[in-house]
């Protein structure tokens, strides 16, 4: 069994290691995580039962996976005196816009894995997906594969993609979060007490998503079907459309994946 560190113990962070003690992956035990706030350590060690640390020296000499969760501006200060304990390493980056070739100059020895997951990977429900440099071995992709797979749907993309995944799914889920509010806000006006309008919106979209991709059928498919000429759903598509709803969810996707890449 491998040994697992977590440089950065944030939501990101913690989303990682709750992913992966929950779904066995690793034993506690082989999990470690450092983080500069010792009221954040203290946190993750006693909920998730794994070593702590304030030095990602530490985690990075005890461990033969490393993930780095901290914020993208650090990377250089955080990785540069650890490079020699990366020394044919896997160390798995969640930095968004940093590309592989900027932490393959940082630590040239380790082998890089850009991986961009998103916080429902909370609860084994992340949207997640993963770039190699060209040097990782078939086997050591398979390691990396099988070490996300537990925190959800994990895809590999071309690097030249990550930013774009960044302002879908890395973003995604504050935007999911949006509408839903949004939607019981809806129920609220119309009469609802908020508890009951909040279950009911977070109930339909879970439900709408889950029967996406079981059905595997177009989203335009399933939402003709509850679309009844004159009906109640087609007046509330034209105001969504009015309100020029999906441009804006596009426009979303797009300014996000711009920022991502000044990021880099």
């Amino acid at each position: 069994m491998f040994k697992v560190g977590i440089i950065g113990g944030g939501n990101m962070g913690e989303a990682i290691i709750r992913g992966l003690i929950n779904s066995k992956t690793v034993k506690e035990q082989d999990v470690i995580v450092s983080d500069i706030s010792q009221e954040r350590l203290d946190y993750l060690v006693n909920k998730y039962n794994i070593a702590g640390t304030d030095s990602s020296s530490r985690v990075s000499s005890l461990s033969d996976i490393v993930i780095l969760a901290v914020k993208p501006k650090d990377a250089e200060s955080v990785l540069s005196p650890i490079k020699e304990n990366l020394k044919g390493k896997i160390l798995i980056s969640v930095l968004a816009g940093t590309k592989i070739q900027k932490l393959k100059s940082l630590v040239p020895e380790a082998k890089i894995v850009r991986v961009m997951p998103n916080t429902p990977a909370l609860i084994g429900e992340g949207a997640i997906a993963v770039s190699f440099e060209e040097d990782i071995s078939q086997q050591e992709k398979e390691t990396v594969l099988n070490l996300l797979k537990p925190l959800g749907e994990v895809i590999e993309v071309n690097e030249s993609l990550m930013d774009v995944v960044t302002g879908l799914s890395g973003s995604g889920p504050a935007y999911v979060f949006t509408f839903i509010d949004a939607l019981a806000q809806g129920g609220v006006k119309g009469g609802l007490s908020y508890q009951d309008a909040l279950k009911l919106a977070v109930q339909t979209v879970l439900g709408a998503a889950k029967l996406l991709k079981e059905t595997g059928e177009h989203p335009a498919v399933l939402r003709d079907k509850v679309t009844s000429p004159a009906g109640t759903t087609i007046y509330g598509l034209h105001a969504l459309e009015k309100g020029s709803f999906r441009s804006t969810v596009i426009n979303a996707v797009e300014e996000a994946t711009k920022r991502s890449k000044e990021l880099g």
